[in-house]
């Protein structure tokens, strides 16, 4: 969602809070706004982008050692210099920015109005702002905690107070928040990427913390205002990774990181002889009694889940569901301490996936995470979690954040199985460890007829993609990897479904993909394939069969490695991946921060 930084210290705040901002704008970038302290507010906001932030600021000069900044997702109101952070009190003493959503900001707006507030935006969050500058008498710690009483929703916040010039105030509600802690200077962000560049020492902020940072200390408390104490954690990144790496677009530098992702994934995971250990990180007991499995997840970590049922349903005699965290709350729901709920997010912040996670908790689910971020919240709270380790993932389309996500459920059903039944799938964890060689090789042998490909494309208004089994799950993620950054109209379709509809929307070369990995499956692809180009449909033919003669059902055809049939997904996700961004690409699309698009989605 948006992206929050924060600095005190005894230089001049605005370099790091401009470099903090742009290392955040893939979580937001309808706008953004800088505030820095110094005897006087000194401000900037505009509609758009950082560097549009960063042009104003040529004609706007900032001075101070303390600051607050602010990229915004917009939730409530329009995209707006006037809606853009920071937000101030009537008085302009008050500044705040925010992540999140007020769900109960239109009582308190109508009842600060009617106190004599005067608002200048259209947004929740200068509901906050008021509410501060009610009860501030000099004390901006209590005043934030007293208003923060107030408030139903989500958020990070980080507050300024004019007459306070050696402190800020942050607090952290179902929004995620990180301080940095330096010599002589301390550091404020939404996540790593922004504060890494400046120290590995870290305070990963807990739901309902609030924290005060001055350049000597830190300071935290909970909401009552009771102080607190919490042992820091060390970020083991390079900073390196969270540049470009000589790469033109994150996006690209993610895709061609993935065989070395997986590799950190399974790294201390898996021995030479195909032997797993996961029991330090899933304790064996969370699977003894387990009747049912159920998987929640959004957007392309839903794609996961629908990966990880299959595994599921294939190797083990259990029941297994994946739905939607957006919707699992709003359904009859049948979780229950013989359930295992396993949460799938990159961030660990998604706020559908915890609010669903949390549901699951309250009837006596079991519940565990895969994910990519130490600390998060959602790894807090589950009974177990299984880190990715993909490492900073830039981009806000998803590429090594996805796969590392399906390795870690071939590690999951793994461990799962040698508990239930003895059976270690050695070939499924041996085939595992020779992947990143096999991703590389698809890459280099694939990626100047990908990029053919999506010149080809790039002016088609429809595409389908199509898989049967566990192939379908991988045509639902190459769907939406090529319609949320190219904006081309993308659908996947289980190949047996063509005929039930959707062929009546295959004409004279529009663009199919099809993938081909299962050999039980491949005879009733073929003949589905057979009905597309029958309707002249121009398809782009994925397979790992090596030896069978496509030519009659395929316009193009990429041999990718062979490879155990279950790990499929994990190389035919890496040319559709590529297809989206060259397609993007061609037509000019900005692959890295597509529009109305946040890497993680924080509120509902």
């Amino acid at each position: 969602m948006c992206g929050i930084v924060g600095y005190v210290g005894s230089r001049p705040a605005d370099p790091f809070l401009i470099q903090g901002l742009n290392k955040l704008e893939y979580r937001g970038y309808d706008s953004a706004g800088i505030c820095q302290l110094n005897h006087e507010f000194y401000v900037c906001k505009t509609k758009g982008r950082v560097s549009d932030l960063e042009r104003a600021l040529k004609h706007t000069p900032l001075k101070g050692c303390i600051g607050i900044a602010h990229t915004r997702w917009a939730t409530h109101g329009i995209p707006s210099d006037e809606n853009a952070h920071p937000h101030f009190d009537c008085h302009q003493n008050i500044a705040v920015v925010h992540n999140g959503i007020i769900e109960n900001y239109r009582q308190l707006r109508s009842m600060l109005i009617n106190e004599g507030h005067i608002f200048q935006s259209d947004t929740d969050t200068e509901v906050i702002s008021h509410l501060v500058e009610t009860y501030y008498q000099g004390d901006l710690l209590e005043a934030v905690c007293r208003a923060i009483q107030e408030l139903k929703g989500s958020y990070a916040l980080a507050i300024l107070a004019k007459d306070q010039p050696n402190q800020l105030i942050a607090v952290k509600q179902d929004n995620p928040l990180i301080v940095g802690l330096g010599q002589g200077e301390n550091y404020l962000a939404s996540d790593i990427p922004a504060i890494i560049d400046h120290t590995a020492e870290m305070l990963i902020l807990n739901d309902g913390e609030v924290v005060r940072l001055s350049k000597e200390k830190v300071e935290l408390f909970d909401r009552s205002g009771e102080q607190i104490t919490k042992k820091p954690v060390s970020i083991q990144w390079d900073p390196v990774q969270v540049q470009k790496g000589g790469f033109e677009d994150f996006m690209l530098k993610e895709i061609h990181e993935q065989p070395q992702a997986i590799q950190d994934t399974i790294a201390g995971r898996i021995n030479e002889r195909g032997e797993l250990d996961l029991d330090r990180e899933i304790p064996p007991h969370l699977f003894e009694g387990v009747s049912k499995v159920q998987f929640v997840a959004c957007g392309t970590a839903y794609h996961a889940a629908l990966y990880g049922k299959h595994l599921f349903e294939t190797l083990m005699d259990i029941p297994v569901e994946a739905e939607l965290a957006s919707e699992y709350r709003y359904k009859r729901n049948l979780a229950d301490d013989k359930t295992l709920l396993i949460a799938v997010s990159q961030s660990g912040e998604t706020a559908d996936t915890l609010g669903a996670m949390r549901l699951a908790k309250a009837k006596g689910a079991r519940t565990l995470a895969i994910t990519n971020v130490l600390g998060s919240t959602i790894s807090r709270e589950v009974d177990a979690v299984l880190y990715s380790h993909a490492g900073p993932e830039i981009a806000v389309a998803s590429t090594k954040a996805y796969t590392t996500q399906l390795a870690c459920l071939c590690l999951l059903i793994a461990h799962f199985c040698r508990l239930k039944t003895g059976e270690n799938l050695a070939a499924l964890l041996l085939a595992l460890r020779g992947l990143p060689d096999k991703m590389s090789q698809t890459i280099k042998e694939n990626a100047a007829a990908l990029k053919a490909y999506g010149e080809k494309i790039r002016s088609a208004s429809d595409t389908f993609f199509i898989g049967r089994g566990i192939d379908y799950a991988s045509a639902m993620e190459g769907q939406l990897k090529l319609k949320e950054i190219s904006y081309i109209h993308g659908e996947a379709l289980a190949g047996g479904e063509l005929k039930h509809g959707t062929l009546a929307l295959i004409v004279e070369d529009v663009p199919v993909v099809a993938l081909l990995t299962q050999p039980e499956l491949a005879d009733k692809m073929v003949n589905n394939l057979k009905e597309v180009k029958a309707r002249g449909g121009y398809v782009l033919l994925l397979t790992t069969d090596q030896e069978s003669d496509f030519s009659d059902v395929g316009d193009q055809v990429l041999r990718l490695p062979e490879i155990h049939p279950l790990l499929a997904p994990l190389l035919t996700v890496v040319p559709t991946q590529l297809l989206a961004y060259y397609t993007a690409k061609a037509r000019g699309c900005d692959v890295d921060k597509p529009r109305n698009l946040a890497k993680s989605i924080t509120v509902e």
